[in-house]
């Protein structure tokens, strides 16, 4: 595929409106890194991330990752900054283009993007956990993994199920990561 060496120069070197977001993708699981050498290029440079709980033997472990997987936002920090040099920076594949326009995105919905990964981000386990009063829910990790029975209430800690155990209704109070919704 040939390029009009004009026109991508051109698009490549006009400065670049403040309130104008452009969006890199990245080289696999290599967003900090093109974070990292965006910042040190003098770009504004950012990565969106979410919390998410991973289920281990421990207990339930808080992680971030990217929102947009393989995906930066990033704007010139001064309007004459060309954008050129981003498709070389270590950790970068290469600018979003529709043609031979980079991507934009608007202020706007930067700020919103950012606002929820905010809200997400400060969430307890509870908030965020699927596990709701009245479902039907499987223990698992426990003696008693492979019982089903109902969800009494969830707390940010424990979720109390109620179980049939020899032929008695038994409230069992567990882990949120020992229990998992049936589908």
């Amino acid at each position: 595929m040939t390029q009009n060496p004009e026109t991508a120069d051109a698009l490549f070197g006009i400065p670049a409106p403040s309130d104008r977001w452009y969006l890199a993708y990245t080289k696999p699981r290599q967003e900090q890194i093109a974070q990292v050498n965006l910042e040190q290029q003098a770009f504004e440079a950012y990565l969106p991330l979410y919390k998410k709980f991973k289920k281990t033997e421990q207990g339930p472990v808080a992680l971030f990752e990217p929102m947009f997987p393989r995906y930066i936002l990033f704007r010139p920090s001064k309007p004459e900054q060309s954008i050129s040099v981003v498709r070389s920076t270590k950790g970068i594949a290469t600018i979003v283009r529709f043609g031979f326009e980079p991507a934009q995105l608007q202020g706007d919905l930067v700020q919103r993007i950012r606002q929820l990964e905010e809200d997400r981000n400060h969430a307890t386990l509870q908030e965020l956990s699927n596990l709701k009063p009245g479902q039907t829910v499987r223990l698992k990790h426990t003696a008693l993994g492979g019982i089903e029975g109902l969800i009494q209430s969830v707390s940010s800690k424990r979720v109390a199920v109620l179980l049939e155990i020899l032929g008695r209704p038994t409230v069992v109070q567990l882990e949120h990561h020992q229990v998992e919704v049936n589908t």
